[in-house]
């Protein structure tokens, strides 16, 4: 006994993949012309852009005068300045008294050269590096502090004492006359220390110059030459701690 098919009888003239396809492209038309547009979701006309776009230029022209509306001259006033900001100077550096400039511009240089050996509070460790708070050598005369820290020194410090380190190599390679005399300023008014003068520019650079002319030029000072030769103040007229300069040149403020 036979069992039927489940297949379609299809006759020899029908063509399966011509048929499908056919079918496939009448689907496809059909739901182009009939689709369904959600609420809210349905294009926004190009003659609505072409209206808002009228409108906006209508109205452009109305407000800006028949036209003037991006005429710069116009629009500003002749010989116009803008006022000066309140609540104090219109440029935007304040000075600052003499004293405290120069300290703050040396803070800054003896952190990046000096704060290595002798620590934060410029009192060394006591056994390789001297300290710098209360020194002699500090605080006295300006010529042999310039002459220290331009060329380095060997040997015995101030109190006769060498210390570990030996030699304390030069630190003025590259050092401007301001930056020695804010370093100098510095170094002689914190960390204990209060002569409450000021090293200016002058002064600092009268030390370069010493220091440049020197016999031994690049050789570390020793105890000998600085107290026969430097003991003295650096020339240069006195600057008050309290006069106003600009915080960055270091120059009087107007």
């Amino acid at each position: 006994m036979s069992v039927p098919s489940q297949k379609p009888d299809l006759e020899d003239t029908i063509n399966v993949s011509d048929t499908h396809g056919r079918l496939v492209r009448e689907a496809a038309a059909t739901a182009r012309e009939k689709r369904v547009s959600e609420n809210g979701l349905e294009p926004v006309s190009l003659w609505v852009f072409v209206v808002c776009g009228a409108v906006l230029l209508v109205a452009g022209g109305i407000l800006g005068g028949g036209g003037n509306l991006f005429a710069y001259g116009s629009t500003f006033r002749p010989a116009y300045v803008r006022a000066e900001p309140g609540g104090g100077e219109a440029a935007g550096v304040m000075p600052k008294p003499a004293l405290a400039a120069y300290s703050t511009k040396g803070a800054r240089i003896y952190s990046a050269r000096c704060q290595g050996c002798h620590g934060p509070d410029a009192r060394g460790d006591g056994a390789n590096y001297p300290s710098l708070a209360g020194s002699d050598w500090v605080t006295g005369n300006t010529q042999i502090l310039a002459m220290i820290i331009l060329n380095g020194l060997q040997g015995p410090t101030s109190t006769g004492k060498t210390y570990g380190a030996g030699v304390m190599p030069p630190q003025g390679a590259g050092m401007s006359a301001a930056d020695l005399a804010g370093l100098m300023t510095n170094l002689r008014n914190n960390f204990g220390n209060d002569t409450g003068d000021v090293i200016t520019a002058e002064m600092a650079q009268a030390a370069l110059d010493n220091s440049a002319a020197r016999e031994k030029a690049g050789q570390p000072m020793t105890s000998e030459e600085l107290t026969s030769v430097h003991s003295q103040p650096l020339p240069g007229e006195p600057l008050d701690p309290a006069a106003m300069v600009d915080p960055i040149s270091l120059s009087p403020a107007p």
